[in-house]
């Protein structure tokens, strides 16, 4: 899916790390919400409420998931889920665009 119709987008932006990661969020209208974001090269650990499936539209990066030892290599047109109530780290190699997808 290339864009999203009938949302409600919140204006203000979520920055974390100094800005190197940016968000905005999407609400649908069954009450579901996603974000829309974007990393710059850098180590990020981020901790899930929700499970999560973050959706890789371009960029490069390698993630640190919940019970595994190793980075697992991602690139654009893919995807991995994390857990609710977890920790996991990205290491991102090159700009990255994502969609992040919140599962209650």
């Amino acid at each position: 899916m290339s864009e999203f119709t009938n949302v409600t987008v919140v204006k203000k932006a979520n920055v974390y790390f100094g800005g190197n990661v940016s968000s905005r969020t999407i609400k649908f209208p069954d009450g579901s919400m996603k974000t829309l974001g974007f990393m710059l090269p850098g180590e990020y650990t981020f901790n899930t409420a929700d499970k999560e499936i973050m959706e890789i539209i371009d960029g490069d990066l390698e993630a640190m998931l919940p019970g595994s030892g190793q980075w697992q290599k991602i690139k654009g047109g893919e995807s991995f889920e994390v857990s609710a109530n977890a920790k996991f780290t990205v290491k991102i190699n090159a700009p990255t665009d994502y969609c992040c997808s919140f599962v209650k």
